[in-house]
């Protein structure tokens, strides 16, 4: 069974009538619905507002694969919570940062760059598959549209990507590398641009179809044993 943790902001959902209309249980409840449908998944959630950000040590040590969707108080997140679930992921546990958790402090401490990138509203976006036999693109068409979505565009400021899996092109003309993953000590993080909270995004069965296989393909081989540590050894 793949342990799974959805964090959520949670703030949208509760200020804004017109997002919770489109997620009435809010973002975290709309993705583990759809992932407690698999006999392998199992989902627990935790937001903001919740003791330490519902990220415990008893949490993230039940806790394979954390998936992260953050936009409006990045910098409420506290930085022990960060360091902590950084930690967890250098030991193994996997990440999935959705839409605009790219500007987490948990994704720019995991990969070191600012992760600015070019942004407007309301758009139309033709979200294509550019490495098929990847596993997190399996059982995915080789290209699907979301009417409506925001405009992420390049340039996306990212360490190289492990892959690139996915890439999105807007009406607008933009281009935006959206399916990314990445690898930080023993653990997958895969990016997807996807996601914007005005939006049914996560209601559509492609998008559906490629978190599930990103929960597969981040769960850990194994853990170690204790943090990551930097250790000088005098020659």
């Amino acid at each position: 069974m793949i342990r799974v943790t959805m964090w959520n902001e949670y703030i949208h959902e509760k200020i804004e009538a017109n997002i919770s209309r489109v997620y009435p249980k809010g973002i975290h409840g709309c993705i583990a619905e759809f992932l407690n449908l698999n006999d392998d998944i199992e989902v627990q959630c935790s937001t903001l507002d919740m003791p330490e950000h519902g990220l415990t040590d008893e949490v993230l040590n039940q806790t394979d694969v954390l998936i992260w969707w953050g936009h409006m108080d990045h910098l409420g997140v506290s930085d022990v919570i960060v360091e902590r679930v950084k930690q967890r992921v250098l030991q193994g546990m996997g990440l999935i940062a959705l839409h605009s958790a790219h500007h987490s402090k948990i994704m720019k401490s995991l990969l070191g760059t600012s992760l600015n990138l070019r942004w407007h509203g309301n758009d139309s976006e033709k979200v294509v598959c550019i490495n098929p036999g990847h596993p997190i693109a399996e059982g995915v068409s080789d290209s699907f549209v979301l009417d409506q979505e925001e405009m992420y565009g390049e340039y996306f400021d990212i360490p190289t990507p492990d892959d690139i899996i996915f890439l999105g092109w807007f009406a607008s003309g933009e281009v935006f590398r959206s399916g990314c993953t990445f690898t930080r000590g023993r653990g997958k993080i895969f990016y997807f641009q996807p996601g914007h909270e005005e939006y049914p995004i996560y209601y559509r069965p492609e998008i559906q179809k490629i978190i599930t296989n990103a929960v597969r393909f981040t769960k850990p081989v194994n853990f170690l044993d204790k943090p990551y540590e930097c250790v000088y050894v005098e020659r």
